[in-house]
């Protein structure tokens, strides 16, 4: 008699424990989804703020090859080679940012599985930093040609003047270039890191 009802407290202790076991293993069920919510959403934040700034500047790209025109061959009388030389600048720029953005257009970015969203992330965050390998070149041309045209086709105050503003333009321009190119590569590894913790756990 005492042995059977020990038997059946035993399986109440253990219904109960498994039930105990049961909620608890649905309360950490739920902390995940919550928490992988959270993270594909500030991920998506993130990634949302470095797609405006890739279509700022894409738009940017745009706008400055009729402006170029206007600025350097009528208003300053540059040659004709100086002003194509800055269009394929701006059409290089802007479809190489074109590209990288689209690592970031995936509307799924909320369902899809995190080891390729990683995988994407990685990917846009190595083609930006190698970016700098093109656009410093290319900058440092453009640059010196402008220079030269300033120097060659106004050796007077004009000449001067358009000298020392590219001077003090391309140094303003190298500051904020660099400063917007590691905000998005931090930007980057923030996906990247939130994913890695999300993944790990």
């Amino acid at each position: 008699m005492n042995n059977e009802i020990q038997n059946n407290t035993n399986e109440a202790q253990f219904e109960e424990m498994r039930q105990q076991l049961n909620t608890l293993k649905k309360k950490l069920q739920q902390q995940e989804i919550v928490n992988d919510r959270i993270i594909r959403q500030s991920m998506k934040k993130t990634a949302g703020n470095i797609s405006r700034r890739y279509y700022a500047i894409m738009v940017l790209c745009l706008l400055m090859i009729p402006y170029s025109y206007w600025a350097f061959v009528m208003l300053s009388g540059f040659s004709i080679p100086f002003w194509i030389f800055t269009c394929i600048v701006m059409l290089f720029c802007l479809g190489g940012t074109y590209y990288n953005s689209r690592n970031l257009s995936d509307s799924n970015m909320m369902t899809n599985n995190l080891v390729d969203v990683r995988r994407r992330m990685a990917r846009a965050k190595k083609f930006d930093a190698n970016w700098l390998f093109v656009g410093i070149p290319l900058i440092v041309v453009f640059l010196g040609w402008f220079m030269y045209e300033s120097y060659m086709l106004h050796q007077d105050a004009l000449g001067k003047s358009l000298f020392w503003g590219g001077c003090i333009g391309g140094i303003i321009g190298a500051i904020f270039g660099f400063s917007l190119h590691f905000k998005t590569q931090r930007q980057y590894q923030e996906i990247i890191d939130q994913i890695e913790d999300l993944t790990s756990e």
